[in-house]
């Protein structure tokens, strides 16, 4: 795309009153036809966003859309979100470490859930604003909040739960160290709040987690390794054989095709075989582990509720602890 054409058009937008649906089109058909492909095209798009206040439902889906698809499919490598790019994204769309708006805040969001791999700092970036919304009472997420500051309410851990999901690609919550650091920033804060119940869960799992996989390999299920994408997209799986057995011959027929050593029953069960071994070398907490979480919990002292509660999580589901541990696991019968 001409720069002429981008600077004219966008420079003409900037100085409407509104985005309407008319402009969105116009936009989509003459200056971002290929889509976004240059990154100066992405900045006169966020400086557009920034510009005008009044914008069209339309506008908020080209402008998260185009974006995104900037990030995720154009710059390189494609389908991951590079550290310099997350650098850049975070440096866009933020001052003083805190999100500008809502919409830039749903870029950052649909980034990450659509790329493959991206730093962990932006996980721990996009976490950040929901501390910032719950104990700040600052950025897009503050915005609408029907609770007082320092409290954790289910909106917030719904939204907990869509960055980290989306940081582990939807599987387990092998979080990271960065991630796990705001969880506990979060806890801390709002130990003696009357916080929603979902949130003593998701900090005892996604904690937990964390200092399971000292391997890199976050626990998964086996549900999620015989999802369909997944199976049915498995070169090591002939498919086609797989269903023409089962249904030849009826039950019987399901049976075989089940029993035989090139289903795909049998090839997942040796696959997570494989997966449960790994599994069991990550969930060993070492020494290094151990240190940091006897560092981080309790900080103030004592030992809250939450605390607590991810020690019992650890004691029930690790099946070793470092013995520089058992002062804290003593505590919860």
């Amino acid at each position: 795309m001409g720069e002429l054409l981008l600077n004219r058009t966008m420079s003409a937008m900037a100085n409407k009153a509104t985005l309407v649906d008319a402009d969105v089109l116009q936009l989509r058909q003459t200056v971002f036809a290929d889509g976004v492909v240059q990154r100066r095209e992405a900045e006169a798009l966020f400086a557009l966003d920034r510009s005008v206040a009044d914008k069209s439902d339309s506008w908020v889906s080209f402008f998260v859309e185009a974006v995104t698809d900037y990030l995720v499919n154009v710059e390189a490598p494609k389908g991951y979100i590079s550290k310099d790019n997350a650098q850049w994204l975070i440096r866009t769309i933020s001052s003083n470490g805190v999100v500008d708006t809502v919409t830039e805040l749903e870029v950052l969001l649909r980034a990450m859930e659509k790329a493959e791999s991206m730093p962990a700092s932006l996980s721990g970036f996009a976490l950040a604003q929901v501390k910032y919304a719950v104990v700040e009472g600052e950025g897009p997420l503050a915005k609408g909040r029907t609770c007082v500051k320092g409290v954790v309410t289910a909106n917030d851990v719904a939204m907990l739960r869509r960055i980290l999901y989306s940081f582990s690609g939807g599987g387990a919550l092998g979080v990271s160290r960065e991630e796990a650091k705001v969880l506990f920033d979060i806890n801390d804060a709002t130990a003696d709040a009357d916080n929603d119940a979902s949130w003593s869960e998701l900090f005892s799992k996604a904690i937990g987690f964390s200092l399971m996989a000292a391997g890199g390999h976050a626990p998964q299920s086996r549900e999620k390794a015989l999802a369909r994408e997944e199976w049915l997209a498995d070169d090591s799986v002939n498919i086609a054989d797989f269903f023409s057995r089962m249904f030849a011959n009826g039950l019987s027929g399901v049976r075989d095709a089940m029993a035989a050593p090139d289903s795909v029953e049998a090839v997942y069960k040796e696959r997570n075989e494989t997966f449960e071994r790994k599994n069991n070398i990550a969930e060993k907490i070492d020494a290094e582990e151990a240190a940091w979480l006897i560092d981080r919990i309790g900080r103030d002292g004592k030992l809250h509720e939450n605390e607590l509660a991810l020690i019992a999580f650890l004691k029930a589901e690790s099946d070793h602890l470092h013995p520089s541990l058992k002062p804290l696991l003593d505590k919860v019968a």
